[in-house]
């Protein structure tokens, strides 16, 4: 049964379900991380597909921060010092954030940025989505179960065709990531340079770059996240991380050879979700929400719910009710039709099926846990999946040499 306090018995009369068509939608072809490389490589004179327009350069570095959102970093300038004196430089000097695809979640992102294009085509369309071959949820980080990288995102990267093109492209990561399944379908293409340590990458990414006249490195650190889903982003920890991530960026632009421009960004933001019963909605312990569900995917901002058969129906109509004002709660073709995942035309037939029957984006702080499927995601301080500001806008920060 619910925990939740119905809004009668508080006093108050129940709140109206929020509408899907009010969802802020990712600003898909023209400021989202799908276009960030299109309009990086459009400086080496291949076709652009977007109307993001940055200015050219003959080498260029991307420093992607797992879980830099653009508001926790303009609310921490003390933390960031140097980070935030780019702000301005943000987006081409406009001074705005991209936004991130949906789900903000680092899969789906990171192979928004690799391939250029929205969830709806490359088809990492959340955390946990259902593989219409198998009938079982896969975790897209993770790739369990396996599933053959090649035949679940079958385009080319952008790093492979500017590979192609002569351009010099390079990837500066940690060593574990090398062979990953996610790796391979976002972001394969040139040299892969591994550093465990992160000053180290930095160093080798700025070296990497010098190497050719024309060249596209890309380099990554993922603690900023890690910290902020185990302690939340109010925490000493996270704080600790931002510190820390400002001085990568700082040692990184440092070394950049002639004729460079650098852009740090994110792959999304992040919110601390409460450990209350009005925040935290427990599938497996409320039965109207688990009522004619088969399969639970996405993570706790935001769900991909699969109904048994016959059941989507009564599954949506359900979930609004109990979610009500907490939570953007649409049908697939709602969701598809209204571009969350991307353009409705560029949504691809073979993603449609991993996309839930329902698809669930919270608003506030409030999640939807799974205290005994999901322990361990159940556990997490911080979140990020949905489409509030804090989880779905992302700096754009540039340096020129």
């Amino acid at each position: 049964m619910s925990h939740h306090p119905s809004a009668a018995a508080l006093g108050s009369f129940d709140p109206v379900p929020l509408d899907p068509r009010d969802a802020p939608v990712p600003e898909y072809g023209s400021g989202s991380l799908s276009d960030l490389l299109p309009a990086i490589t459009a400086g080496f004179g291949m076709p652009a597909g977007t109307d993001l327009v940055l200015p050219p350069e003959d080498r260029v570095c991307v420093f992607l921060v797992d879980g830099l959102g653009w508001h926790a970093l303009r609310d921490h300038p003390h933390l960031a010092p140097f980070l935030t004196s780019l702000l301005p430089s943000s987006r081409a000097g406009t001074g705005t954030p991209l936004t991130t695809g949906f789900p903000s979640t680092t899969a789906a992102s990171l192979a928004s940025v690799g391939t250029g294009l929205p969830p709806g085509l490359h088809g990492l369309a959340g955390y946990k989505v259902l593989a219409p071959d198998s009938g079982a949820l896969m975790n897209q980080l993770r790739w369990e179960p396996w599933v053959e990288p090649r035949s679940w995102q079958p385009h080319p990267t952008v790093f492979a065709r500017a590979h192609a093109a002569g351009v010099r492209t390079a990837h500066v990561s940690g060593p574990r990531f090398e062979r990953t399944p996610l790796t391979q379908v976002a972001l394969t293409g040139g040299l892969w340079t591994g550093r465990e340590d992160p000053e180290a990458r930095m160093d080798a990414a700025a070296a990497r770059l010098a190497e050719a006249d024309r060249a596209l490195v890309y380099t990554y650190y993922a603690d900023l996240d890690g910290n902020g889903h185990r302690y939340g982003v109010d925490s000493q920890q996270w704080r600790e991380q931002l510190r820390r991530v400002d001085g990568l960026a700082r040692r990184l632009a440092e070394q950049l050879p002639p004729r460079s421009a650098l852009y740090v960004t994110g792959d999304h933001g992040m919110v601390d979700v409460p450990f209350t019963e009005e925040a935290r909605f427990d599938f497996d312990e409320d039965w109207e929400l688990g009522a004619g569900v088969a399969h639970l995917g996405g993570e706790g901002r935001a769900r991909h719910v699969y109904a048994v058969p016959g059941a989507a129906v009564d599954v949506h109509a359900v979930w609004r009710e109990v979610l009500a004002d907490t939570a953007y709660v649409a049908t697939r073709e709602e969701a598809v039709s209204l571009g969350w995942f991307g353009p409705p035309a560029m949504v691809e037939a073979r993603v449609l099926p991993r996309i839930g029957d329902v698809v669930v984006a919270m608003t506030g702080d409030a999640a939807v846990v799974a205290t005994r499927t999901e322990p361990n995601e159940s556990a997490l301080v911080g979140m990020h999946g949905s489409v509030t500001p804090a989880e779905q806008l992302v700096p754009l920060l540039e340096v020129r040499t």
